[in-house]
């Protein structure tokens, strides 16, 4: 071996990534393309300020003075946020075990999984206006509509919840010789109970809040007559509306919180 041997090449520890900048590059060329399409300025960022301050300016202080037609608005977003969650859960339930891949054969998993991502294609403010052009105006639109979004939301979350388990204990199960129903409410229940429970309160908070965006549409709830306040500048109720939502929000984190800890 001689003093004057190649040293080996150093190899760069940040070697440069020409593939994510080339996509970096087209992500920002586009978004200055969007920008040079849509009609944004500073000025009109500004003057939207001035609007925005002005709005907050005259909903105080917030005017309960119209409590009844507040309160009977509210009364039947409750309602229809419960009925929803109700029905809808329990409806998920089947659906959610007929899609899980680790339970059922395929020819029944696809098309379960096909209604649920059926279900999710829509924001339930669409499926609203679907439901009113079919049964009418009122609370029965807003009622499936939220239906259709908790099959959606739960019975795919409930199917990956049961892919997740372990199927040791399924199999201990069937080595007993139990029958099928006994199957899943000793072994798949037990574990995905929790789970479950978690999912559900959380389905029951957005029906909350998605019970106002449907009763703009004409679907039953507050938001008709929180819209119809917007279009009146009536400001001061519409905080006294919202103030009302973020009450009701709140009260519902709270029992969800006490659900949970009642089944842990």
């Amino acid at each position: 071996m001689t003093a004057t041997a190649e040293k080996p090449a150093r190899r760069n520890p940040f070697p440069t990534n020409w593939r994510s900048r080339l996509l970096w590059g087209l992500v920002l060329a586009y978004v200055v393309y969007a920008l040079s399409l849509i009609d944004i300025s500073a000025q009109r960022v500004f003057d939207g300020l001035g609007h925005g301050a002005n709005m907050l300016g005259r909903m105080v202080p917030p005017n309960f003075s119209r409590w009844s037609l507040l309160l009977e608005g509210l009364v039947e977003s409750l309602e229809i946020a419960i009925l929803a969650s109700s029905i809808g859960i329990l409806l998920s339930l089947p659906i959610g075990f007929l899609a899980a891949r680790n339970m059922m054969p395929p020819w029944v998993t696809w098309p379960a999984r096909a209604l649920i991502a059926l279900c999710r294609s829509f924001h339930p403010v669409i499926v609203a206006i679907l439901f009113v052009k079919a049964v009418g105006f009122g609370a029965l639109a807003g009622i499936l509509a939220l239906i259709v979004a908790s099959i959606g939301f739960i019975a795919k979350l409930f199917a990956e919840a049961i892919e997740e388990i372990s199927l040791k204990q399924v199999e201990a199960v069937r080595a007993t010789g139990a029958p099928f129903g006994n199957v899943i409410i000793f072994s798949v229940v037990p574990q995905v109970l929790s789970r479950f429970i978690g999912f559900s309160t959380y389905q029951v908070d957005s029906n909350l809040r998605n019970s106002t965006m449907v009763g703009i549409v004409g679907a039953g709830g507050i938001g008709g007559t929180l819209f119809s306040a917007f279009q009146r500048f009536d400001y001061d109720f519409v905080a006294a509306i919202l103030i009302s939502l973020i009450a009701i929000i709140m009260v519902g984190e709270y029992l969800s919180g006490w659900v949970k800890e009642v089944f842990k």
